[in-house]
């Protein structure tokens, strides 16, 4: 497997960092309804500011990131075409080791998101009906 470097984001990597959002979200996203895939597509970048962001480039592109705010995994992504090569695997590897990252939420519906955490040694401890936009998504609240 090959090693990644992780860097700090920076605010000149937003559009870059939405084009990997999109991209992995309408990889693993299929229970998102489209008007609320545009709903979020306007509401992510305004999150980027109020977390710490760390990217992993391959090519000096952005191919996957996550947002972190204190012991909360805010957001993870990995971009469609960089999918399976490990990348949110050292990323996540990197906020439990560097970063003391013990909780994430994840999507019910994103089963695939709810497999990886629990590998990592996450555990469900709580459930919500709908997401922080109020939207009827629910949410896992997973914690080490």
């Amino acid at each position: 497997m090959e090693t990644y470097q992780i860097q700090k984001g920076e605010k000149t990597d937003y559009i870059q960092l939405m084009t990997v959002w999109e991209s992995a979200v309408m990889a693993t996203h299929h229970f998102l309804m489209s008007e609320d895939f545009d709903f979020f597509k306007q509401m992510i970048p305004s999150y980027f500011p109020h977390v710490d962001l760390y990217v992993i480039r391959i090519e000096k592109r952005v191919a996957a990131f996550m947002g972190v705010s204190e012991d909360n995994l805010e957001m993870l992504f990995v971009s469609a075409d960089s999918r399976g090569k490990g990348l949110g695997k050292t990323l996540l590897l990197y906020a439990l080791e560097n970063l003391k990252v013990n909780k994430v939420d994840v999507n019910e519906q994103n089963t695939q998101a709810l497999g990886f955490y629990e590998k990592f040694g996450f555990k469900v401890v709580g459930r919500s009906e709908k997401d922080s936009t109020g939207k009827e998504y629910p949410i896992l609240h997973l914690s080490l």
